[in-house]
């Protein structure tokens, strides 16, 4: 999602509320917005500071949806990658390829 430590940006450098928006767009649109899932896969934190985390999916439509990462306080986060898996309907039950 982000590398703050590398340009110091809010999320090394800053303190209190801060937050990181990623829009995210589905390879093909379902039917109707779905149940999307998202978790940290990496993140790299000073060990100085308390860690304090909230990971979310916002503002989910058929089209995508946008990846929300959001701290506050003292906490000091270098960098953040996260996955994410959207279950729903697809337009057409034809679409569906398991791999």
């Amino acid at each position: 999602m982000f590398s703050d430590f590398a340009h110091d940006g809010p999320m090394w450098t800053g303190s209190g509320p801060r937050e990181s928006r990623q829009a995210v767009k589905f390879a093909e649109a379902f039917a109707a917005p779905p149940a999307v899932m998202v978790s940290i896969s990496m993140w790299d934190a000073d060990r100085k500071t308390n860690l304090r985390a909230d990971i979310s999916a916002e503002t989910v439509t058929e089209a995508g949806f946008d990846l929300v990462f959001r701290t506050w306080g003292d906490t000091r986060i270098a960098r953040v990658r996260a996955d994410w898996t959207a279950l729903g309907a697809l337009r057409d039950d034809d679409l569906w390829e398991l791999d």
